[in-house]
């Protein structure tokens, strides 16, 4: 690009699955359709990645959406989307419609869909829009209020479903579940399935099923419902996802089998409203009104039926006031604290060694000139 202008800022971005290291600069864009001029955004050059760029992607970078406070290097770095609504002056507002309910994971060319920046596009829903409002604006962090599999409540204390946090985040590509919620999914699933043997493989995404392909899976698996919390505090709302956009084609075997991944996954920090389930909906972010917004897409439809739902308002008597912890640390002072353990322990431990080492009768009080030196390769070569 004859624009691009280093800042010389180094930036590394570690993700669930691979990580990748550039350097922040400026560049000027254009928008090809709806908004006219030229926009002057940071960008990243990203020069080595590690398990980013996989085999087979047809993408060439990415294009982070969320909040300055998840900004890299820091919180100071103004991001795209708010360079865009600061120097287009559009409304503070995008909207996302992902398409390819059904289709093969793996299969080649574009599922097409949509990116609104500024606005809502009435063409790209039908029925009514529900919003929920965003808890923190970090992520786009929600509030979920209970799931339900086959019409059947799972019965856990809502505040399992926010642990640590709840988000709609459409660069994460499954619908991923703290570990006791996906337990009891799966459970729930099997339970409410017409399969009474399944491999325990299919359910932590190491293992694909395979059935023939004149039959169609999806009528063996039940509904999976997520109930949010509306605007109107003491209104919920749901939104529903038919097995069509969780038991997802992979890959055909010969001429008669084609086999399937389960689209749901466990997480260690945090319920993520993914790809899985955005297919089957056009997804308003309004940052203005600090609200997420879910109505059904016309694109979600496998062989001529939707396989999305929207239902509510739902009264919110049986759910406690509030699903969320009212303790919530950013990731930033997550890292402050890991390091702060990690030096810590370092400390901790080097002393614990030279005590071990000096014979007792050498033991003396460490005075201000002992100094202890934490060089450790865990410390100086710590994940960004």
């Amino acid at each position: 690009s004859s624009t691009y202008k280093s800042q010389g800022i180094d930036v590394t971005v570690k993700y669930s699955q691979g990580s990748w290291t550039g350097v922040l600069g400026t560049d000027v864009i254009t928008i090809p359709k709806g908004i006219s001029g030229s926009y002057t955004v940071n960008i990243a050059t990203i020069l080595e990645s590690d398990n980013f760029f996989l085999p087979g992607v047809k993408w060439q970078g990415i294009l982070g959406l969320a909040y300055n406070a998840l900004a890299k290097p820091s919180s100071s770095v103004e991001t795209f989307f708010d360079s865009l609504v600061k120097q287009a002056k559009i409304p503070d507002i995008f909207s996302l419609q992902m398409c390819g309910a059904g289709l093969p994971v793996s299969g080649s060319g574009t599922n097409g869909g949509s990116l609104v920046l500024g606005g809502i596009e009435p063409t790209l829903y039908k029925g009514d829009i529900w919003y929920t409002p965003i808890k923190e604006e970090w992520y786009y962090q929600v509030e979920i209020l209970k799931l339900e599999v086959g019409g059947q409540n799972l019965e856990l204390d809502c505040r399992e479903y926010n642990v640590d946090k709840a988000i709609v985040d459409s660069g994460t590509t499954l619908l991923r579940l703290p570990q006791k919620v996906f337990s009891a999914v799966v459970q729930a699933i099997s339970r409410t399935s017409l399969i009474q043997e399944f491999s325990s493989g299919f359910w932590t995404g190491s293992q694909l099923a395979c059935w023939d392909k004149t039959e169609r899976p999806w009528s063996l698996f039940p509904k999976l419902s997520i109930y949010l919390r509306d605007e109107n505090s003491s209104r919920s709302f749901r939104i529903s996802v038919l097995p069509q956009l969780y038991i997802q084609p992979i890959l055909g075997i010969g001429e008669n089998l084609q086999c399937y991944r389960f689209g749901i996954s466990s997480s260690l920090n945090a319920l993520v409203i993914g790809a899985t389930v955005m297919e089957g909906f056009y997804v308003i972010f309004d940052r203005a009104q600090r609200r997420v917004g879910f109505a059904v897409s016309p694109c979600a439809e496998v062989d001529g039926s939707p396989v999305s739902e929207i239902e509510g308002p739902f009264t919110t008597a049986d759910v406690a006031s509030n699903c969320v912890s009212s303790v919530t640390f950013h990731e930033p002072m997550l890292w402050i604290a890991s390091y702060a353990l990690m030096s810590l322990c370092g400390i901790i431990l080097l002393v614990l060694i030279i005590l071990l080492l000096i014979p007792p009768r050498c033991q003396h009080r460490y005075t201000d000139n002992d100094v202890v030196n934490d060089e450790s390769s865990l410390v100086r070569h710590r994940w960004k």
